[in-house]
């Protein structure tokens, strides 16, 4: 007996039709073992604040587990433990549900997942079909992605909308665009509350190792807070933990001329973050002897390349600047003007990284330097071979 190709094909659909209903009705098994899920989205900060979540809660004694997608992808278990995540494959939101089930096999009290989701739609097949988190945070919005959220930053807020939890909190440090969120929160029956960065005071800060956002510390207290967990058991847990690779760690190079300060402000990827963060950072190491930038550019982001040099010479203005790509110089001439006392330095990509870091370490004595642009790859070569200078003592 012939099938004809139209049975055949039927057959086939009603198969992965019964498989993918397996697999859903598996991940709500899944799900429902982990008591409590949360889900860190935003434009920035989301690998430090979901770190800082997960060491507060296992500072209050919760079996937490945790997953960032940062500069290196991690898992971090009960014991803050982190371990890089191997891809074999491009990164996909796929990933979640695989690694949720495993933290599943664990026991947790509970999971904190960085979304690793862009695009609008994908971010609500994160939240809503893959991780249904009963704490969501919006760490902030920024004009970043826009090519994929955008054009507008209200495109974007609108686009992290799509990770508010249904019947669940929503906690966030957004202060600008508060009426979308607390309308979307309002319609998902969520209730919304507003971190406040100046509840961190400085003495809280000093206590990191490393350069930590008072935003950032607000919201995991927040949390850790609506889990019932102390303040100041929280941030003991929080002041242990292990930086995120994108971090602002402050490095002291021995350079050639004499000792330099150098910021790594890679991690912020957008101009209004990445002005944020060099404001902290020249009010927290302030200067006599002059400021440094270094500029690690992508080919490939040619908007992005453009809006960091603007940044850098009409807003920071240094006394030097080093800049890492092809084909910019006539856009560093026509934006020259801004900070004409500006010495720049510009390298190719195809020059190798021993140029770049003698270059940064030629700067004279006591200049503080502040690293942006792509941290990944070369990027990640850069400070690696300045790491090599770094004085311990």
């Amino acid at each position: 007996m012939l099938f004809s190709p139209l049975i055949i094909l039927g057959a086939l659909a009603l198969v992965l039709i019964a498989s993918g209903l397996l697999e859903f009705r598996y991940h709500q098994l899944v799900l429902s073992s982990i008591p409590i899920r949360i889900h860190v989205n935003g434009t920035r900060g989301k690998s430090s604040v979901t770190r800082l979540i997960a060491a507060g809660l296992r500072a209050g004694g919760k079996r937490t587990f945790a997953k960032t997608t940062g500069t290196a992808p991690r898992v971090i278990d009960s014991k803050g433990i982190d371990r890089i995540i191997h891809r074999l494959r491009r990164p996909s939101i796929g990933e979640q549900v695989r690694l949720l089930k495993y933290f599943s096999s664990e026991n947790p009290d509970v999971v904190v997942m960085e979304c690793m989701a862009v695009q609008p739609q994908y971010q609500w097949i994160s939240e809503h079909q893959m991780v249904k988190s009963h704490i969501g945070v919006i760490t902030n919005a920024r004009p970043d992605h826009l090519d994929e959220m955008g054009p507008t930053e209200v495109d974007v807020v609108k686009s992290l909308c799509n990770s508010i939890p249904v019947g669940g909190t929503l906690v966030t440090a957004e202060d600008k665009h508060k009426d979308i969120l607390q309308s979307v929160a309002d319609r998902n029956q969520s209730e919304i509350f507003f971190s406040d960065e100046s509840s961190v005071s400085e003495k809280d800060l000093n206590n990191f190792a490393y350069i930590e956002h008072p935003q950032n510390v607000a919201i995991a207290l927040d949390v850790c807070h609506k889990m019932g967990v102390e303040r100041d058991i929280a941030l003991s847990g929080m002041h242990s933990v292990r930086p995120d690779l994108g971090a602002l760690v402050v490095w002291k190079l021995l350079g050639k001329q004499g000792s330099l300060q150098f910021v790594n402000g890679m991690a912020a990827n957008d101009p209004v973050s990445t002005l944020q963060i060099w404001k902290f950072v020249i009010d927290r190491y302030p200067t006599t002897s002059g400021t440094a930038v270094f500029f690690n550019s992508r080919d490939d982001r040619p908007l992005r390349t453009k809006q960091m040099l603007e940044l850098t010479f009409e807003e920071i203005k240094p006394e030097y600047f080093i800049i890492r790509g092809d084909k910019i110089e006539a856009k560093v001439r026509r934006l020259l003007h801004h900070s004409p006392d500006t010495e720049v330095s510009i390298f190719s990509l195809n020059e190798s990284i021993d140029s770049v870091s003698e270059s940064i370490l030629s700067l004279p004595d006591d200049v503080l330097v502040f690293a942006i642009g792509n941290q990944v790859g070369t990027g990640q070569e850069i400070l690696q071979k300045l790491s090599e200078s770094r004085d311990n003592d």
